[in-house]
């Protein structure tokens, strides 16, 4: 019995390293932490448009920000988009702005918006957004600290825990 317990504990060791391995490889290719969003770079969006024809800034405004990139036909987006909401009801120093990439029509982002329920901004995103952020998969999320500096970073669902940890 001690043997079976043993072999299972090393069996979801090496399972962790190996996720952490492939969380790390995906990760390479997104823009590193302490990269700077503001007036002077390439990421500085300020005149984002919304599905409501009014526009939105990307950078932070005097908050922590998460950014979440997502698509509405990504199944993942479906099942973590949930954990972004329930981030943003419970933490009044987080701005949440999801930014909808890949979209097929206005009507499809805000078909997504209604049934999941959202009540943080949503942004159009479009080509030069996708890469300008190294978005190369959905969903994706970056951490903005209130000097517009990227703290955190993820490829992929993230649990609310995962995401609040993210915005420390």
């Amino acid at each position: 019995m001690l043997a079976t317990l043993r072999s299972l504990v090393i069996q979801a060791f090496i399972f962790f390293i190996v996720l952490q391995g492939i969380s790390f490889i995906r990760e390479t290719g997104m823009l590193s932490t302490d990269t700077e969003i503001n007036s002077a770079s390439d990421l500085s969006f300020t005149h984002v448009p919304t599905p409501m024809g009014e526009t939105i800034s990307l950078n932070s405004q005097g908050k922590k920000t998460i950014l979440y990139f997502f698509a509405p036909w990504c199944q993942v987006c479906h099942i973590s988009i949930s954990n972004l909401q329930a981030l943003y009801e419970k933490n009044d120093h987080l701005d949440v702005i999801a930014v909808v990439m890949d979209y097929s029509s206005i009507d499809e982002v805000m078909d997504f918006t209604k049934q999941h329920q959202l009540t943080f901004p949503i942004a159009l995103g479009d080509e030069k957004i996708k890469q300008a952020f190294s978005i190369s998969g959905y969903p994706s999320y970056y951490v903005i600290n209130e000097e517009n500096s990227i703290i955190g970073k993820s490829m992929g669902y993230s649990s609310e825990l995962g995401l609040y940890l993210r915005s420390l």
